[in-house]
């Protein structure tokens, strides 16, 4: 028994080793980049169907991928989006098993979210692949018809009303904790913030804050859409993030919300660039700014 404890113990040590190393710190900054450039696109995209000028487009990540494929050199272009995406998964797979050196990156919470945002990435970098190789439908279909297509077959299992809804209210709860988390500025822990300069530090604090919230509020009003067709028993009551985006038009402020929430998406990308540029090391502990 010791020495399976021993192993055990070993294997453990060697894992957190590995995911607090140089090359897991490389792995997370390309994920990282990735992250912004999609927010980013989505961000450009939202603005251009704000301003009435793209109303053609997809502002959610399909028409984001869909948008990089159609550049000179797109197929390069997703590929290397699919590195990149790949990347984020296998970093937050890693903080998830092992956890993270940041302050509370042991805790339970902490580790489950990275397990989801692993899972997430890693559907995503198969959409993408499937786009590049055979054009599946992540490439000719929109976030929303999958939405709701996906909701449709839940809906029908047994005790699927039940599930939609807890996805639902999950994605309200997580939207919810991310605008928090923003408006506290919690994404500094994340940051190497002393080798930043104080304005560069206002600027980054702005972007996280902005940006935070922003994707916060998208992620718990599609939240709120989920529940609504779990509660009317409706798969079309769901909406992807594009719909979701879109429905901010429909308020008594109109397109100026919409273009409010795609700036914050667009925010949120510059953050994206900012974070991989000063990701904490683990070797890096410096305090968070006050």
């Amino acid at each position: 028994m010791a020495i399976r404890n021993g192993g055990t113990a070993g294997a453990r040590s060697q894992g957190r080793r590995l995911a607090d190393s140089h090359a897991m710190s490389v792995v997370a900054r390309v994920g990282l980049c990735a992250r912004g450039a999609i927010n980013v696109l989505v961000g450009v995209l939202a603005v251009r169907i704000g301003l009435g000028a793209g109303s053609g487009d997809e502002a959610d990540r399909s028409g984001a991928v869909r948008t990089i494929g159609e550049q000179p050199f797109g197929r390069f272009l997703l590929w290397a989006l699919v590195v990149g995406l790949a990347a984020m998964a296998l970093w937050r797979l890693s903080e998830a098993v092992f956890g993270s050196s940041v302050p509370g990156g042991d805790k339970w919470t902490r580790r489950l979210g990275s397990l989801v945002l692993a899972v997430f990435y890693a559907v995503i970098s198969i959409g993408v692949v499937q786009t590049v190789l055979v054009g599946g439908s992540s490439g000719s279909r929109s976030g929303n018809e999958t939405s709701k297509e996906y909701t449709a077959r839940v809906l029908e299992w047994p005790g699927g009303r039940f599930l939609v809804g807890g996805v639902g209210a999950v994605l309200v709860i997580v939207g919810v904790v991310m605008a928090v988390r923003a408006v506290m500025r919690k994404f500094e822990e994340d940051l190497q913030t002393g080798d930043m300069s104080p304005r560069t530090r206002r600027v980054v604090a702005l972007l996280g804050i902005v940006g935070g919230v922003a994707c916060g509020a998208a992620a718990a009003v599609a939240g709120l859409f989920i529940l609504l067709a779990a509660v009317k028993f409706d798969p079309s009551k769901a909406k992807g993030l594009d719909e979701t985006l879109r429905s901010f038009a429909d308020t008594p402020a109109g397109p100026v919300l919409l273009i409010a929430a795609a700036i914050g998406f667009l925010l949120f990308g510059l953050y994206s660039f900012c974070e991989a540029r000063w990701h904490k090391t683990p070797e890096r502990s410096d305090p968070p700014a006050r």
